[in-house]
């Protein structure tokens, strides 16, 4: 981690964040960043050549066919050349890969010719009209029932085919479709040599979506799937996001009557068809004009990106605006009357609990009652500033909570008091319970929160730090408006200090 390329990116992100956000919040995100790179212990492990040897093998038994494409301008031939021989090496061997030229010299075509391998396929764009339309050109050549992007400077694992086939797989062993794919990715430096910043997605999110292409590398979809929706020039430089957001809408929003042309009557859609390999399968290269080194030589890339978001918001019909955030190719919506007026199915949101020290002590929680930010500075934004950003949660915490008014019977049921609502915030007035007097006695849980809720500010805490009844009855309540079919949303821009209310 401590390689020269990996320090010099980090001092670019650092001047453009003081530029935009002021020295304050420039200085906790250098300090953030700089106990990230301390703390920061990985290294990829390329599989073992006897695990190699046994994928060619398996691979024999699947029948999905990938097309890998790849647009290609002026690319570096020795970049070129490791992005070809890291697909024509893969373990699963049942692909084309597709490479649209559109370079104005032949330095591409000349490195293609050194190949004799008839799975590789060399398409010359005879006018550049941009990342978009030269990436349709190749899609309207594509055989495979799957499609794989891959950027002409980058390179796969050796396994990366393979374990997209093998969840393809498993998604129809249990009567599913795998429509989308995607997999974690790592960096490497300029000559791949040395990977780190590791990003390990999360299952999909869409509201994670929403605030960031967070699934980006390494992409698989079905190609009807692909086709049904294009490539679009007016979101050059961020095409696949708007991808992966229009693929979301189909496959999560459209009904099958709207999905007709898509698949056939007995295939799935909805979430089972976005599927997580979690495996760094991706490796994208850094060096001085890539974005991933430097943020600043694509930024119109990020202004694409939340075009792409605004529009997705507007085809939902949502009254809403997205905007960048403090971090570069983050963004955040503003729903018009609040999220709950705008989206139906959305139960629930709720923030952040500071502790008296400052840092994150509770407020999103995870399938196993984790606290998934404990212990952050309250200035930092953690793991891939996903801690500052709006996400669906499996769980929030009752102190800092909004439900919405269809839910409030529900709520009245599980913590066994009246919601309440803060005259300034709309969410629940939990200091109205402070009061014994207030709680239903004839309520078990009234009584267990009363002991979680009454004595000391330190108690509110306390009960997040540990196994709080508190924490564990809202968890309860999520999981049951989970059940109902309504989501979760992490709002990091509300929170509680201690007994305080909420604020925005």
């Amino acid at each position: 981690m401590g390689n020269a390329v990996f320090k010099k990116s980090n001092w670019k992100k650092t001047l453009y964040y003081l530029k935009k956000n002021g020295l304050k919040s420039a200085y906790y995100a250098a300090m953030e960043r700089l106990a990230r790179e301390k703390a920061a212990n990985y290294s990829y492990q390329a599989p073992p050549e006897e695990e190699l040897k046994r994928q060619r093998k398996e691979a024999e038994k699947y029948p999905y066919t990938f097309s890998i494409l790849v647009p290609a301008y002026e690319t570096n031939p020795v970049f070129l050349r490791e992005m070809l021989d890291s697909v024509l090496s893969q373990t699963y061997f049942k692909l084309e890969l597709i490479v649209a030229d559109a370079s104005a010299s032949e330095q591409v075509k000349e490195v293609m010719e050194t190949y004799d391998d008839k799975r590789l396929r060399y398409v010359k764009i005879a006018e550049n009209k941009g990342i978009s339309a030269n990436t349709n050109a190749a899609l309207a050549k594509t055989e495979g029932e799957y499609i794989g992007l891959l950027d002409h400077d980058d390179v796969l694992t050796p396994d990366a085919l393979y374990e997209m086939a093998k969840a393809i797989a498993e998604k129809e062993k249990n009567g599913n479709t795998a429509w989308m794919l995607y997999s974690d990715e790592d960096k490497g430096n300029g000559d791949c040599t040395q990977f780190y910043e590791p990003h390990f997605k999360q299952d999909l999110n869409m509201d994670l979506l929403l605030s960031n292409n967070y699934i980006c590398h390494f992409l698989v979809m079905k190609r009807s799937l692909i086709k049904s929706l294009g490539f679009r020039s007016e979101y050059d430089g961020a095409q696949d996001f708007d991808l992966v957001l229009r693929a979301a809408g189909r496959l999560l929003y459209e009904t099958k009557e709207q999905r007709k042309d898509l698949m056939r009557e007995w295939e799935n859609a909805g979430r089972t068809a976005i599927v997580h390999v979690p495996k760094v399968l991706y490796h994208w290269r850094c060096h001085t004009q890539s974005t991933a080194e430097n943020p600043e030589s694509k930024r119109y890339a990020y202004d694409a990106g939340r075009r792409a978001v605004q529009d997705f918001v507007n085809s939902r019909g949502w009254n809403a605006s997205v905007s960048d955030s403090q971090h570069l190719g983050f963004y955040r919506t503003a729903y018009e009357g609040g999220i709950f007026s705008q989206r139906p199915e959305v139960g629930v949101i709720g923030g952040k609990i500071f502790s008296a020290g400052g840092k994150i002590a509770g407020g999103i929680y995870d399938e196993n009652s984790v606290s998934i930010y404990e212990g952050l500075h309250k200035a930092y934004s953690g793991y891939m500033h996903r801690a500052a950003l709006l996400q669906e949660a499996y769980a929030v915490d009752v102190r800092c909570m909004m439900v919405r008014k269809e839910l409030w019977s529900l709520f009245e049921e599980v913590f066994g008091v009246p919601y309440a609502e803060d005259e300034h915030t709309g969410y629940f007035a939990y200091e109205k319970y402070s009061n014994k007097k207030r709680f239903n006695e004839k309520s078990h849980l009234a009584k267990r929160i009363r002991r979680e809720f009454v004595g000391s500010e330190r108690a509110w805490i306390d009960a997040d730090a540990g196994n709080g009844e508190l924490k564990k009855i809202s968890m309860n309540f999520c999981e049951r408006v989970r059940k109902m079919g309504y989501t979760v949303v992490f709002e990091p821009e509300a929170s509680v200090k201690l007994s305080k209310s909420p604020r925005r």
